[in-house]
């Protein structure tokens, strides 16, 4: 039984410091009874504790920095269903706690749903209110942003919708003129001033109290979900500080998103109501289904695409997705979805505020601008991915990052002086998007929809639809031109500093003229030719993309978005083109650039490895390197062990028959062995400095005049994950990825030869991609 649960549980790795990649966590107590035997009872070992009879504190933990276990994780957790499912036939309670447990899980999804949904509405809501706040306010409930204000107004007009009394700019407020060069100076420089304070209460708040809650987190999640241990980042006071500092910082009206950080604020959620249960609190890879799970609500409320949000965290973030992971994903961005549909922020009974549905056909002619399309946004994301990780280096290595509160107000000050004169970079991100991806209409006030109207027709206005364009759209057309060069460079600026941020949707706008040759062939008069806003919606999905190399989720996400099922291939032909275009420049997207900038330690099973090197070459030690740190079974002193521990940063340690023979017994951790002699010296009489640590089932024989010697045979794991030298890197790499390892010990006929661990594999990836391969470290 015990080589069995042996054989399940995790292997360990030996590390340099502790800030290396990887770790070795402390390997779970295996269930046994020790029996004195004769040789113990003659060296007075009659008495001899085993040590995981009892419990260390802290066992089963990691430590910071340090990369969890999946196997070990899965052993217990399939142990403690067994015990729990055999208990349940013991007697009725025990039935009923077999039930909560196995209801938990879908407890811990609504939980998550609940709170990701309020929170996101809380968000909408005070970003909507705050983004206003920077031009005016409103008389009669300062709490009401400008739509809400001049909702509840009685003289507001048809033609002034967006004029109320109620509602006065700050000039107008202040001197009682709202026009003139004065009003507008006035302002102008209150809303630069809002956009400043906004930002340095965000910078400031995030470096004081949870340095963690910076930018977008989802380069931090993927690395999470595939094993690592960052204590404090989905932590109690991240979660708080995040909240309130990304309204802040969408609010300062820097180039930013609350899509991003959504996620991450969701993951927080999970991780706070996971400490609520056992089950997952002690299980670092169930709690890991669980935060694929809450990944997946927190898009469902960024997009309000629950659907899409599944497909995000099985595409993009997830590292370990079981079928069950994603019924309980989906059941908890379907609670999401409805918690904030519920809230209703933006008060249109949708999940986002620029929701849109089309109606009108696309022509099979229209492939080729789509096409084209998904070549910019390729082009864009990958212009844009170069530039902003440039800047990041710059900022890591140089001066500049010592003063991230200085770089905020600056990039804000700049942001909010040019974004002001233009009306489509002044306004938020979500109402840009609302009013580029909305068809025109006869309820319509915006410059784009300015077209000439002939009062001899005498059909409806909004059913002639070629009608020309007015000056209007044309003067629209020159701003948005300009919105767009903004964007593009401001943000990469913007993205990655200390501050919640993430990535806007880039969009792009067109309109329609049935006169031109190219549209001849498929417009017909007196019928709608080209949908602007399609074009809008088709230009942010290939932008987005392009900068984060998603397919399928995103056209799901923008799907979800549209409610159009006709246009699935045009945005399925632009986010391929995107991807195909941006893949020909380097094969990481935004993400996986800033978890390679970091230097997290991520083992992308979308990289193909296919150099051809032997396990050998990579495993340590090298040639001229000192011998492997290894333990004997049986001759080993406990004064020994704790001048090893103190001598060498290794998590773990080979055991071997004898340094001579250096047969592999099996692998004990460096956790384990301070913990179990620690316990011993105050548990247990008789135990020294000379007392000898043995790790075979009888002691050693031993005088009776010697101390009493110290049986750790329980914490060794006897069988850890071994290569032979001979073995492909090829499928080393594939080994590590699939199994979520963190070391390997490489044996030649039984004989230890070295080891490998994952800081190992990754620096030589690095090394075969021409990389730095001490980039690989968690900075």
């Amino acid at each position: 039984m015990y080589n069995v649960i042996l054989k399940e549980g995790g292997v360990c790795v030996c590390v340099q410091s502790l800030l290396v990649l990887n770790s070795l966590p402390v390997c779970s107590p295996l269930p046994g009874v020790s029996s004195a035997t004769p040789t113990e009872e003659m060296n007075g070992a009659g008495n001899l504790m085993d040590f995981l009879d009892e419990p260390f504190p802290d066992v089963g933990t990691y430590e910071d920095f340090h990369t969890i276990d999946w196997l070990r994780e899965k052993s217990r957790d399939t142990d403690r269903h067994r015990k729990i499912t055999s208990k349940s036939k013991e007697s009725f309670w025990e039935l009923i706690k077999s039930l909560l447990d196995a209801w938990s899980g879908w407890v811990v999804m609504l939980l998550i749903g609940l709170l990701s949904g309020t929170l996101a509405g809380v968000i909408d809501l005070a970003v909507d209110w705050m983004t206003d706040l920077k031009e005016g306010v409103c008389l009669s409930a300062f709490w009401y942003s400008h739509e809400q204000c001049c909702w509840t107004s009685n003289e507001t007009t048809f033609d002034d919708r967006d004029k109320c009394p109620q509602w006065q700019k700050w000039a107008e407020l202040m001197t009682g003129h709202a026009e003139g060069a004065g009003a507008y100076v006035l302002n102008y420089f209150l809303y630069v001033l809002w956009a400043l304070l906004f930002s340095f209460l965000a910078v400031s708040l995030v470096r004081v109290f949870a340095p963690y809650a910076c930018g977008s987190g989802i380069p931090e999640i993927k690395t999470i979900l595939s094993g690592f241990i960052i204590r404090g980042y989905l932590g109690k006071w991240t979660l708080l500080i995040k909240t309130v500092t990304l309204v802040l910082a969408v609010s300062s009206g820097l180039s930013l998103g609350k899509e991003g950080p959504l996620v991450h604020v969701a993951c927080c959620c999970g991780n706070l109501f996971c400490s609520l249960f056992s089950k997952y609190s002690k299980n670092e890879g169930k709690r890991r289904e669980v935060l694929s799970a809450a990944a997946a609500a927190g898009v469902s409320v960024a997009f309000g695409a629950p659907i899409g949000g599944v497909l995000f965290s099985l595409e993009e973030v997830s590292y370990y997705f079981p079928l069950k992971t994603l019924w309980r994903s989906f059941f908890a961005a379907l609670v999401a979805a409805f918690t904030l549909r519920s809230i209703n922020p933006f008060g249109n009974s949708r999940l986002v505020l620029f929701y849109v549905e089309y109606h009108t056909p696309w022509y099979m002619a229209e492939l080729v601008p789509f096409i084209l399309l998904g070549v910019f946004g390729g082009l864009w994301g990958t212009l844009f991915i170069r530039a902003n990780i440039a800047w990041c280096r710059r900022r890591k290595t140089t001066q500049l990052g010592k003063y991230p509160v200085l770089e905020v107000i600056a990039v804000t000050g700049i942001t909010a002086v040019l974004a002001f004169p233009n009306p489509y970079t002044r306004r938020s991100t979500s109402e840009l998007i609302s009013e580029l991806f909305n068809d025109c209409g006869a309820l319509e006030s915006s410059q784009l929809c300015d077209y000439i109207n002939n009062p001899n027709m005498s059909r409806p206005v909004d059913d002639i639809p070629d009608r020309p364009a007015g000056p209007g759209v044309y003067n629209a057309l020159w701003q948005l031109a300009l919105a767009l060069v903004f964007k593009i460079v401001i943000t990469i600026f913007t993205f990655g500093m200390k501050i919640p941020s993430g990535l806007f949707i880039p969009s792009m706008m067109a309109y329609h003229h049935h006169d031109w040759i190219i549209f001849k062939n498929w417009c017909r008069p007196g019928a709608d030719c080209v949908t602007p806003g399609l074009y809008a919606m088709v230009g942010a999905a290939a932008c987005l993309g392009g900068v984060t190399r998603m397919t399928v989720s995103l056209v799901v996400i923008m799907f979800e978005l549209t409610g159009g099922l006709e246009y699935i291939v045009p945005l399925m032909a632009a986010a391929v083109t995107s991807k195909w275009v941006a893949d020909a420049f380097g094969k990481e997207g935004i993400y996986e650039s800033h978890i390679q900038l970091n230097g997290y330690p991520y083992l992308d099973v979308r990289d193909e490895f296919t150099h051809r090197t032997l396990a050998t070459d990579v495993m340590r030690p090298r040639r001229n390197d000192p011998p492997l740190a290894v333990l004997t079974q049986d001759t080993t002193t406990v004064e020994d062990v704790e001048a090893l521990i103190k001598d060498t940063d290794y998590n773990g340690f080979p055991v071997v028959v004898s340094r001579e023979s250096e047969r592999l017994i099996g692998f004990v951790q460096r956790r384990d062995l301070t913990l179990a002699i620690k316990t011993a010296r105050q548990k247990q009489d008789g135990v020294v400095s000379s007392s000898v640590v043995y790790f075979t089932e009888d002691a050693p024989q031993l005088p009776a005049s010697n101390p009493q010697p110290l049986k750790l045979r329980r914490i060794l794991n006897l069988s850890p994950f071994t290569v032979t030298d001979h073995t492909p890197m090829e499928t080393v790499v594939d080994i590590f990825r699939k199994l979520g390892l963190r070391q390997c010990l490489v044996t030649r006929s039984g004989r230890l030869l070295g080891i490998i661990t994952k800081k190992d594999v990754l620096r030589h990836m690095a090394q075969m991609m021409n990389q730095d391969p001490e980039s690989i470290m968690f900075n």
